[in-house]
């Protein structure tokens, strides 16, 4: 295939993005250094606002190119439900009520297992969390895994080991614990209604071993942090402080069900959102600060990655058709880390003829590298959105999400290829 020249600009756009996400901290220290410019340091130091900006530079460049009227069309022709989505059951998930309710579910189970406070309650969130996923989506289970891990145990006093070995297990069991139904793991949706793919197969194809890899995931962490969490005073999340009545917590969990419900219709959910917003302005004395600024940054970041994303299948496809089913594994793992996996498998879903064993190697890796990057799979701008004030100089250092991740992503690798 010979590119065209806007095709080129997308792709060199888009490592130029991915340069820019591992030098945000680069950009913060010249806000301290450089006070007179410290606003558009700041602004490019954002990890969310990364990909956005590039998408801006990619619609100017073809904007003078080939015209407002091709430029418009291109634009109208991208996809951007998932981001709409993401804002949308990140506020909602990062409620008081929505806290509440999943607090008293994790210590109710917590008090069931035979361990010390903080080491059952970490374990579930690390393991409970992130299976729940597959039924309440990928973003929702991030949002709420890492409110109460950034609420509870990211406090003051815990080493940057800590920090770092949390968030690399939180985002690989996201990426692999929603595989237990079609619709809740990006990647997964992407090709599940193509290739006929039904919960009963993602259960005994995927389902099973992506929970044995997130519970193997879970213990170890556990185990390494032992010390830690046992000399860790937690903090106070304030919910148990401030008790929201059960009619309450069954409204937003309602909303959140029928956000996720007509996930693929965006003027259903943003209308039945709208109506959320309503009711937490209604009962404000219920409500912590909404994440309104959160989500718009993780929307405003994945909506650039779709713009930036849809100049890349010109060298993307040939590439992972160009494996074979052992080779996409791997192929896929690591094209993931720098490409939104859900960009990969949806490339798989327009190749007529591909064999099974091809197809699962394709989505096994795709969901087994999501934890690598904060670009490797949709939920991950979430957690970096809300956990990243907890990081030095407000930043998560993507070397050390990478270090941190890469082992919880070779047991995901074992899980997927041996059991």
């Amino acid at each position: 295939m010979n590119p065209t020249t806007i095709q080129i600009i997308g792709a060199a756009l888009f490592a130029i993005a991915l340069i820019h996400t591992f030098s945000t901290k680069f950009f913060e220290r010249l806000a301290h250094s450089r006070p007179q410019h410290a606003g558009i340091w700041h602004l490019l130091g954002e990890v969310e606002v990364v990909f956005g900006f590039w998408a801006m530079v990619l619609m100017l460049a073809m904007f003078f190119l080939q015209g407002k009227d091709v430029a418009t069309a291109y634009i109208d022709s991208r996809n951007f439900t998932e981001p709409l989505f993401v804002f949308a059951i990140m506020v909602i998930a990062g409620t008081r009520p929505i806290l509440q309710l999943a607090n008293w579910l994790v210590e109710a189970l917590a008090r069931l297992i035979p361990l010390q406070t903080n080491l059952a309650h970490y374990f579930l969130v690390l393991a409970l969390v992130p299976l729940l996923g597959s039924f309440i989506t990928e973003p929702a289970a991030m949002t709420l895994a890492a409110l109460v891990l950034r609420d509870r145990y990211l406090g003051a006093g815990v080493s940057n080991r800590f920090k770092y070995a949390t968030l690399g297990v939180l985002f690989v069991n996201i990426s692999i614990g929603g595989t237990l139904t079609p619709f809740a793991a990006p990647p997964v949706l992407m090709v599940a209604a193509t290739w006929n793919w039904d919960i009963a197969f993602m259960i005994t194809t995927f389902g099973w071993k992506a929970a044995a890899a997130v519970l193997f995931n879970a213990v170890a962490v556990t185990t390494l942090l032992r010390k830690e969490l046992l000399g860790l005073q937690p903090n106070s999340t304030g919910a148990a402080t401030h008790p929201v009545p059960p009619a309450l917590i069954a409204v937003h969990l309602l909303f959140m069900v029928g956000v996720v419900v007509f996930a693929h219709h965006p003027a259903v959910f943003m209308g039945l959102f709208l109506f959320f917003l309503g009711v937490a302005h209604a009962y404000e004395r219920h409500q912590d600060k909404l994440i309104l600024r959160e989500g718009l940054l993780v929307a405003f970041f994945l909506a650039g990655l779709v713009v930036l994303g849809g100049q890349q299948q010109w060298w993307l496809q040939p590439v992972l058709l160009s494996m074979n089913a052992d080779a996409v594994y791997f192929g896929a793992t690591a094209l993931t880390a720098v490409t939104d996996n859900a960009a990969l498998t949806y490339l798989g879903s327009l190749v007529e003829g591909l064999s099974d064993e091809f197809k699962y190697a394709l989505v096994a890796g795709a969901v087994t590298g999501g934890g690598l990057t904060i670009i490797a799979n949709a939920p991950n701008p979430a957690g970096i959105a809300i956990l990243r004030e907890k990081f030095d100089d407000g930043a998560v250092h993507p070397l050390g999400l990478l270090a941190a991740a890469l082992p919880p992503t070779l047991v995901a690798m074992l899980a997927f290829k041996l059991l």
